[in-house]
């Protein structure tokens, strides 16, 4: 999943987002950040977390995310 594919569904995404980083403020994130680097900072702030453990948090979830889009592609077909 790419910064583009997450941009281009921000509600969903962040609905997901909120899922597994439940802190995250609605109001700061009510349009997606400009790059990943700012939703890893907003991440860090939010949870407490250091930006690297932020980053390695939110790449976590970008492959699961991936995993999942990927076994909807499969299922499809």
């Amino acid at each position: 999943m790419t910064w583009t594919d997450i941009t281009e569904n921000w509600t969903t995404a962040l609905a997901h987002l909120e899922a597994r980083f439940p802190l995250l403020s609605r109001e700061a994130l009510e349009q997606p950040p400009q790059d990943l680097t700012g939703l890893t900072q907003h991440i860090a702030v939010t949870h407490d977390l250091t930006d690297l453990e932020a980053s390695e948090e939110l790449a976590d979830w970008l492959f699961f995310q991936s995993l999942a889009r990927q076994g909807q592609d499969v299922s499809l077909h």
